[in-house]
């Protein structure tokens, strides 16, 4: 599966589109009610899956999996 949608969202990314994306799809039934609340499927399953695809296409990755952040080796040697 990480084939098809490499992981490239930080932790905190995927959490603001989820929560975000809660918040579009509310407005269809609560407020408004207006249809352009599914909007807010798009970064909700992004956030769901930690995949954007517009990251990928641009070559941005938030995803902190797989860098060194400190340049030691994990001994700590």
């Amino acid at each position: 599966m990480s084939a098809i949608f490499p992981r490239n969202e930080h932790p905190i990314d995927r959490v603001i589109r989820v929560v975000l994306g809660i918040a579009l799809l509310s407005l269809v039934w609560i407020g408004p009610q207006t249809s352009w609340g599914w909007v807010g499927v798009v970064p909700l399953v992004t956030g769901l899956v930690g995949s954007c695809p517009l990251y990928r296409l641009f070559g941005i990755s938030t995803c902190s999996i797989g860098k060194s952040q400190t340049g030691q080796s994990p001994t700590g040697t």
